[in-house]
């Protein structure tokens, strides 16, 4: 049986509008629309006969585009009373659907692909009103894509009828969705505009209580930073080992974590070795200042009482504003560099901020580097294909908390609604700068790496990730497997969070 992700009005009116402009069915112009339906209503597969690279999905630069850059014949002459920026605005519309319809076709068919919904995460309430839902979020995605207010405004209407934040695990994923589209919505300008409004705020604004709340509750309840923590301390004792003076330089600090629980671990490993170094220093860099002081006294404090010496500083500097000279490395010291769920912040369009930052990096000769990041593909260049891709990610995620904690479990709301949410609204709403949750898949990290001039270090360590993730007590569903040398840690065979080393 086939699925109607797109709603089917939408449909008839992507081939009204064909039949009303000629130019489209111009074999010359080559240009197909894109459906994920062949004329009796069945899911199928669109060969492309345009480049991707002739167009950009981008909301800032797809409407700065010089109108010479869409390919243009004689057949064209017969629109000379069309206005050129209505034209140009219905080519960008029907581009953007043209170009993510594989990748909403290949999403779509992994959420219906399994026996249980939506790639292993169970739509509890019933296919049907689950698949309802999915249909309903995907349709409205679209409409918001293609900025059509009024009909993304009545899909909005009914979405917020269905996706219940104390519902199903794919409700509650969906009503995080509806909160990014209905953002998304505010903040883009009709047809016949120029530009994409900034939003006012974005998720890298000093954290209120409740989000740090959340945090404290994401490193209690789910592994996901846990995990980091334990691959990154396992490779830095490795590294470590027999040398006299060491050097860790925390990228972020762990997103200002109290305690300091990873430091915690390493220094009383480190005490425990039978010839502990000589000094320990740690540096964080961040601007959350007070945070970060208070984690080095309680760390210094604990350090002491280990009899270990630990110095501990702390440079003022986001990422995108290091210099080498800010991280002060002593003579004969070995350095590693900690880099826990940051450096996607600084991924942008252009590129320069994170090349600027593994530049930085590797100026200064880490021993290792341990890189752990989200391992999905959240920053692709068309919103419908991250938009797709998000909700699989996230619907994983939030079936491994259903399978956690109860329905109206208090903490479980607030690491949905003030830590998941957050990250979803900013893949979904945002765009250009404000948009730093950009995370990649761990193929496109190691072509990154390796262009920066580092060298992958392979991770021999899968027995003793899957004796963590027994140790930890992680719920029925967590996977740990080793891909090409990176150690990655999934639900439900859905990859999560991905680990790996790196040398100059």
């Amino acid at each position: 049986m086939a699925y109607s992700f797109l709603l089917q009005d939408s449909y008839n009116a992507r081939k009204n509008f064909a039949a009303s402009h000629s130019i489209l069915d111009d074999a010359n112009a080559a240009i197909w629309l894109p459906s994920l339906y062949n004329e009796t209503g069945d899911l199928k597969r669109l060969k492309r006969t345009l480049s991707v690279g002739e167009f950009s999905d981008n909301n800032s630069s797809s409407n700065n585009n010089n109108n010479d850059s869409i390919p243009r014949n004689n057949s064209m002459s017969s629109l000379s009373s069309i206005p050129r920026l209505q034209f140009r605005d219905h080519i960008w519309t029907y581009t953007q659907r043209y170009l993510a319809a594989e990748a909403v076709e290949e999403a779509a068919a992994a959420i219906i692909g399994g026996e249980n919904g939506v790639g292993g995460v169970a739509l509890e309430e019933g296919n049907g009103d689950g698949m309802k839902l999915v249909q309903q979020l995907i349709s409205c995605a679209e409409a918001v894509a293609c900025r059509d207010k009024s009909h993304a405004s009545l899909l909005l209407s009914e979405l917020r009828a269905n996706a219940l934040v104390f519902g199903s695990s794919f409700q509650r994923v969906a009503s995080c969705f509806v909160q990014g589209l209905a953002d998304r919505l505010a903040l883009v300008q009709p047809l016949g505009a120029v530009g994409y409004i900034s939003p006012k705020t974005n998720i890298m604004d000093i954290a209120s209580e409740k989000k740090e709340e959340a945090l404290r509750l994401v490193y209690e309840i789910c592994p996901h930073i846990q995990f980091g923590h334990f691959v990154a301390n396992s490779s830095i004792l490795e590294a470590f080992e027999g040398e006299s003076s060491v050097h860790v330089v925390d990228l972020g600090m762990t997103l200002g974590l109290p305690n300091g629980h990873q430091w915690r671990s390493l220094i009383q490993s480190l005490a425990e070795r039978a010839s502990p170094p000589a000094c320990l220093r740690i540096t964080a860099v961040g601007l959350c200042i007070d945070k970060f002081r208070a984690i080095g006294d309680e760390l210094e404090t604990y350090a002491l009482g280990l009899g270990l010496n630990l110095e501990f500083s702390i440079v003022q500097s986001n990422l995108e504003t290091l210099k080498p000279e800010d991280i002060k490395v002593l003579p004969r010291e070995v350095l590693v560099v900690n880099s826990i769920l940051q450096l996607h912040c600084v991924v942008k369009e252009s590129r320069g901020a994170l090349n600027s930052v593994l530049q930085i990096i590797h100026e200064l000769s880490p021993k290792v580097l341990v890189l752990v990041e989200q391992d999905s593909s959240h920053n692709g260049p068309f919103f419908l294909g991250r938009f797709m891709e998000s909700l699989h990610y996230y619907s994983a995620i939030f079936d491994s908390l259903d399978a956690m904690l109860p329905k109206y479990d208090t903490k479980r709301a607030k690491v949905e609604q003030f830590y998941f949410a957050e990250e979803i609204k900013n893949i979904v709403s945002c765009e250009g700068p404000a948009r730093v949750e950009r995370h990649e898949r761990v193929d496109q990290w190691r072509r990154r790496m390796s262009r920066a001039g580092f060298q992958p270090m392979p991770l021999k360590m899968l027995a003793q990730g899957k004796q963590w993730l027994n140790s930890v007590n992680a719920c029925e569903g967590y996977t740990v497997v080793e891909e090409k040398g990176c150690l990655v840690l999934g639900w439900k065979s859905r990859p999560i969070v991905a680990a790996s080393c790196w040398k100059c």
